[in-house]
């Protein structure tokens, strides 16, 4: 057959089941749809358990878990952990009197209410807690008598005048100001340092439920003009959180406009409640599952049940839309059923195999989160492989369509305008200008996306809103205190003894200098500087001895009494100090500045018994993940490419085809680039995996499309033809499964949830130039790649299907 205009079906219309021959087909085919009734029944069973797992899954976040384990910045902070608790998982607590300041009797009652239950709290480090209320938080000074000092907050404090006056000048004597207290006086901090597990359970630390603590407390407290500001990796991991749970939300609208934009297509609510059903019940199983696996969920894994919902409608659309078609041409439903599964399935089973690729991919990247997130979205894959490309078929053979909706279906293949609209980019007018654009986007992308940034763009937190109560209370925190939230410190290590050693202090000195002198560096703070002070002390404040002391008796003293006043400055063993750097913000640059310097001078300084070691604090620990996601970037979107070439090349057995079929997934994750880049979102843990999954997902589109039109062309239709009828068999309905994730996770974009917004619109874009791409770039590079596709095979695996015969006799 050779025409341009006949259709060529291989399948012929059977209208009664009896006269369908059921040993026809593969034998998976076989062994599916010969034993319907089992498999109906073991996928009922199998949602049912998992339904329930489901409903035990939690949703928590570890510090541990979002630092790159591999990364030799966290070997270091790791290894020394137990000497740098201050530099940890932490809140701030900042105790605001907004009618006054921190000298009111009642402010400092509420200030120890406050502090008494965050001491008493689960999971806090105890003997790190630092506030006005807490005894290791001292004065000290020198008499001629020798050194005096005590507790800032006198011990017989009693709210009076003079226990208040006693109070101020406490604070005035300890150097507190800016750090503990703001500068303005109208509020303090409880600076609360928390342990990665429980100490009588054992489990690990839950971030969620300190937030909900804090939380009640800020609710107790903050009235009649008291103020309560949080910050720190747990509130910012319980608002996100708590945010996260208006997922179901966004989840139920994304549901809501599949179902009625599939009914608008079909006008049929069996087949459209049935694609819906089983799509949900791929994620059923998909949560069970990672329950059963023992992974929470986490504010970044959280969002993949969305994903695997909306590759499951689109699969599931196409089974769908064959069938439908098959019906309207008088074929039994049961029969529509099982030529839909051959001729679709090994289309679906390769898209899905390479969005497991895409998502497994991301195993590469050695972020725990990150990690559980590639988890999760590969059973969510595999388990699609089940519910939409085998329960849903063996469903619909049950059920089928309506007459009306197969009428119509029927009669839109015939006068769909899609086609007429999409096929003359066959011919080599349109076809030579597709491509030519195509290339310019690229250019265009490409010189764009040389500008992506690596890392966070904004200050405060960027996983949430700019107006969101936690970066309010960043932004107040960062403007009163003269210490930033914002900390890099160098880890000094030395054998036990050795920070009291004359040539380390003057070492950590120096590095001092060197961090103050980068643009971005607000001030420093380490045993040195301390030492200096004690020394000076020492000798009746003279300030000539404000000095680094040779005097091994001298220095050794001042180390110690450091110790005493600022345990979080070094270790009990003298063998840990850590350099603290307060960063003006987190910024991409900024911390790049930082680590050069380190990085530089430690290999001028180090030596086997003396090493500067990068990083602990906040800001070190995200300078090690911007490292482990720069890296990781190039490499993951490669392999990526790769695995989905591959797996093309194992289903069309056609260079040419594969070409075809990858190139607008490449203008795509170009362009996207360029998008991160022109609104200012910058590639990091919540941004990194949406280009593996847009090119997982946008293969999808490609292999569907192409299967169908090499499958004619291999049985000598043309390639306008064959490219009519690939369009309205599949086609149209990747157009239509196209707009409707798109137009279902663009609702992201009102989300409180910064980077589940910058994730929408991301994915949109996506979901929109991967269906473009497809449905224009595919038939015009098929112009110059595919006219003689005939001649070279398809896939085997569709021609043995293709050569089955379904009528008995």
């Amino acid at each position: 057959m050779n025409s341009n205009s006949e259709r060529v079906d291989p399948n012929p219309v059977v209208q009664k089941k009896e006269d369908f021959e059921s040993n026809s087909g593969g034998w998976l085919e076989r062994l599916i749809f010969n034993n319907r009734r089992w498999i109906v029944v073991a996928c009922v069973l199998v949602t049912l358990f998992l339904g329930f797992q489901a409903t035990q899954s939690n949703v928590s976040a570890s510090y541990e878990r979002m630092m790159p384990q591999s990364s030799a910045f966290i070997r270091n902070y790791l290894a020394n952990v137990d000497s740098l608790r201050s530099l940890g998982n932490s809140v701030r607590v900042v105790v605001e009197n907004r009618n006054g300041t921190i000298y009111d009797a009642r402010y400092l009652k509420v200030l120890r209410k406050v502090n008494d239950q965050i001491y008493l709290q689960p999971g806090v480090d105890r003997a790190f807690v630092k506030s006005l209320w807490m005894p290791v938080v001292r004065w000290t000074e020198v008499t001629e008598s020798g050194f005096q000092g005590g507790p800032v907050m006198p011990d017989d404090y009693d709210g009076s005048a003079a226990s208040i006056d006693r109070l101020r000048q406490n604070v005035a004597r300890a150097g507190i100001l800016g750090s503990l207290i703001a500068d303005d006086l109208h509020s303090s901090t409880i600076f609360v340092p928390l342990l990665d597990h429980y100490a009588d359970t054992g489990k690990p630390f839950d971030a969620r439920a300190v937030h909900d603590a804090l939380e009640k407390i800020r609710h107790d407290y903050a009235r009649d003009g008291i103020d309560i500001h949080v910050i720190g990796f747990a509130q910012l991991v319980g608002d996100l959180i708590h945010g996260l749970l208006q997922v179901a939300v966004y989840f139920a609208a994304a549901a809501a406009i599949a179902m009625a934009v599939i009914y608008g297509y079909t006008r049929c609510v069996r087949s459209t409640a049935l694609v819906i059903s089983c799509s949900l019940a791929a994620v059923v199983w998909q949560l069970g599952i990672v329950h059963l696996l023992r992974i929470d969920l986490d504010p970044y894994s959280i969002l993949v049940p969305f994903l695997i919902f909306a590759i499951g409608v689109s699969h599931g659309a196409q089974k769908m839309n064959g069938i439908t078609q098959d019906i309207g041409r008088g074929t039994h439903r049961y029969v529509a059923a099982r030529y839909t599964f051959r001729r679709l399935f090994l289309a679906g089973l390769t898209a899905l195999l390479a969005d497991a690729v895409g998502f497994a991919v991301l195993m590469l990247i050695d972020i725990p989160v990150i990690r559980g997130l590639a988890v999760a979205a590969s059973v969510g894959v595999a388990v699609l492989i089940f519910t939409n490309l085998v329960f849903l078929p063996v469903l619909l053979s049950y059920t089928g369509v309506s007459a009306a909706a197969a009428a119509r279906s029927l009669r839109a293949e015939k006068h769909h305008l899609l086609g007429a609209l999409l096929v003359p980019f066959t011919r080599r007018g349109p076809a030579s200008v597709a491509v030519l654009l195509a290339g310019i986007l690229c250019v265009g992308g490409l010189v764009v996306g040389q500008y992506l940034k690596i890392g966070d763009l904004d200050p405060g937190a960027p996983e949430l809103r700019p107006n969101s109560r936690y970066n309010r209370d960043n932004a107040y925190v960062t403007s009163h205190y003269r210490l930033s939230t914002d900390q890099f410190a160098v880890i000094v290590t030395t054998p036990p003894g050795g920070i009291a050693d004359y040539k380390t202090l003057m070492e950590i000195d120096e590095l001092e200098q060197d961090l103050r002198g980068i643009e971005g560096v607000q001030t420093t703070a380490s045993v040195s500087a301390v030492s200096r002070r004690i020394t000076a002390a020492d000798f009746e404040g003279d300030p000539r001895w404000m000095t680094i002391a040779r005097d091994p008796a001298i220095s050794s003293q001042a180390v110690n009494d450091a110790y005493v006043a600022n345990p979080e400055l070094v270790n009990g063993a003298r063998s840990v100090a850590p350099v603290v750097a307060f960063l003006a913000d987190h910024k991409a640059k900024t911390l790049e500045r930082v680590v050069k310097v380190v990085e530089a001078f430690g290999a001028q300084h180090n030596t086997r018994d003396r090493q500067f070691l990068p990083a602990a604090g906040s800001a070190g620990i995200e300078a090690a993940t911007n490292m482990a996601v720069e890296q990781a970037n190039r490499t993951m979107l490669l392999l990526v490419y790769a695995a989905v070439i591959a797996l093309c090349f194992v289903t069309f057995r056609n260079w040419r085809a594969v070409v075809a079929a990858v190139v607008p997934l490449v203008v795509t994750s170009i362009l996207c680039e360029a998008l991160m880049v022109i609104l200012g979102i910058g590639v990091k843990v919540a941004t990194l995996p949406v280009t593996a999954l847009g090119v997982g997902i946008g293969v999808d589109y490609a292999l569907y499309l192409l299967s169908v039109q090499l499958t004619l062309q291999r049985q000598g239709a043309s390639l306008e033809t064959a490219y009519r009828e690939a369009v309205g068999f599949t086609g149209k309905v990747i157009a239509l499964i196209g707009v409707t994730l798109a137009i279902s996770v663009v609702t992201w974009a009102w989300s409180p949830i910064k980077f589940q917004a910058d994730m929408g619109v991301l994915l949109t874009f996506m979901f929109v130039w991967n269906m473009i791409g497809a449905l224009v770039l595919i038939p015009a590079l098929s112009h110059f790649l595919l006219q003689g596709g005939t001649r070279k095979p398809v896939s085997s695996a569709l021609d043995d299907l293709a050569k089955k015969s379904p009528c008995r006799g």
